[in-house]
């Protein structure tokens, strides 16, 4: 039978793949089954999560910008409706900005937002 002569690129593989696993505990990290299995694992929690951040972070921006309205008399709903009425477009993401940082601005915007509603 003839000799198979790959090593040299089983070699690369497994190398590319135990790089790729550095940091993992246990054989995961040595080993290159386990190593395989582990990163397989990784990249289908990274992927999945990639999408959930989306949601968690829309979450944290919903609740920032609620707080800030409480505090001046207003639900979130009826926030978000009433710039909805004045036809005032802004995202959440740059909404909870606002009422994080600049206090005076989102102020204004809710006040939009009140007067909207109250010609409603």
């Amino acid at each position: 039978m003839a000799r198979v002569k790959r090593g040299l690129a089983a070699h690369a593989r497994h190398k590319k793949f135990l790089t790729a696993a550095k940091g993992f505990r246990g054989r995961s990290s040595t080993c290159f089954r386990p190593a395989i299995e582990r990163l397989e694992k990784a990249w289908q929690y990274s992927y999945r999560d990639r999408k959930v951040r989306k949601r968690d972070f829309r979450g944290l921006w919903i609740q920032r910008i609620n707080a800030s309205v409480r505090e001046l008399g207003l639900k979130y709903s009826t926030f978000i409706h009433g710039l909805a009425l004045a036809k005032i477009q802004v995202d959440r993401k740059i909404l909870a900005k606002l009422a994080m940082e600049n206090a005076d601005a989102f102020r204004e915007l809710a006040m939009k937002a009140k007067d909207s509603l109250k010609l409603k």
